[in-house]
């Protein structure tokens, strides 16, 4: 085939998907110009080298399980604090580990964020709000080390993709632990996240999550719904999401981008052409790009 008539048949591919977009759309709260382009990113700057501490317990000792990160530190000269990471993996609540999240916690190290890459308790076995309280400790934890760990406690930003997303939104949007003295998460990065609960018909990792379906426990899934708890004091979001996604639709992601702007939240939202929920994931890197500057943005400047 010709370079000719390769050309012509992408194009002829391609106008049956226009109305879902041929190349990425980014939107934002703030009125700036849309971003449009898939062109590949620049290398992370500065790019500082790191250290990778696994398998850190982060959970006090009376925790009903043991709970571990990846603790990852750059190597930023002067004695400076940094800005620090949460980092969660997907999953369905269920399943999968901090490996899954290794590239990205990699990835904020080189740019300066102390990085907590973190394992958490899996439903069924442990159900909502449990998840969550893990996510509190591990935040608690950062917050014990800040002195160690040279950590800013005012920009520790939490990174999630599927459920990781939303236990971070959900962090964001509720808050730390109850009673702590300590600030939350400063931003958001979620990807293919699952924002309102409710959107399900009853299946079964979010069934098994919440302990019940949503006539049973329809307060839970309120609860549990991180864009039914946007408020204006909720932290801004960077959303990244596939536009064929069928896992978690992307409706997901407009709704959550749509109840941020109402609630006057900094967000943006990146929608990933031609992508399904794992391949949103597995070939994310220009939405991630753009979610990195968007922290560096929302924490003033880069790192």
């Amino acid at each position: 085939m010709g370079p000719r008539r390769a050309r012509l048949l992408g194009l002829a591919l391609c106008l049956p998907l226009l109305a879902a977009g041929c190349a990425a759309t980014h939107l934002s709260t703030d009125g700036s110009p849309a971003i449009r382009d898939t062109a590949s990113p620049a290398a992370p700057s500065p790019g500082y080298s790191f250290r990778r501490l696994d398998d850190r317990p982060y959970t006090p000792p009376d925790w009903p399980q043991s709970l571990t990160a990846d603790l990852y530190l750059p190597d930023t000269p002067g004695s400076s604090r940094r800005p620090a990471a949460l980092v969660v993996h997907g999953g369905g609540w269920q399943r999968r580990g901090p490996e899954d999240m290794a590239d990205i916690a990699e990835r904020l190290a080189a740019r300066g964020y102390v990085v907590a890459n973190i394992a958490y308790r899996f439903a069924p076995e442990y159900r909502f709000p449990a998840q969550l309280d893990d996510l509190r400790a591990a935040m608690d934890w950062l917050h014990a080390h800040a002195e160690a760990w040279r950590i800013d406690t005012r920009r520790i930003v939490g990174v999630g993709y599927s459920s990781g997303a939303h236990l971070v939104s959900l962090l964001a949007s509720r808050g730390p632990s109850p009673g702590g003295s300590h600030p939350g998460l400063a931003a958001v990065v979620a990807g293919g996240l699952p924002s309102d609960l409710l959107k399900f018909d009853d299946g079964r990792l979010v069934v098994e999550f919440i302990g019940g379906t949503r006539a049973e426990k329809r307060d839970a899934y309120v609860q549990a719904s991180p864009a039914r708890q946007v408020t204006p004091a909720t932290p801004p979001h960077f959303l990244f999401h596939g536009r064929l996604d069928a896992l978690v639709p992307v409706d997901h992601a407009t709704d959550m981008y749509a109840r941020l702007a109402a609630a006057g939240v900094p967000a943006e939202l990146y929608l990933q052409p031609l992508r399904g929920h794992i391949t949103s994931f597995l070939t994310g890197d220009d939405a991630l790009e753009a979610g990195l500057a968007f922290l560096e943005e929302q924490l003033g400047g880069e790192q």
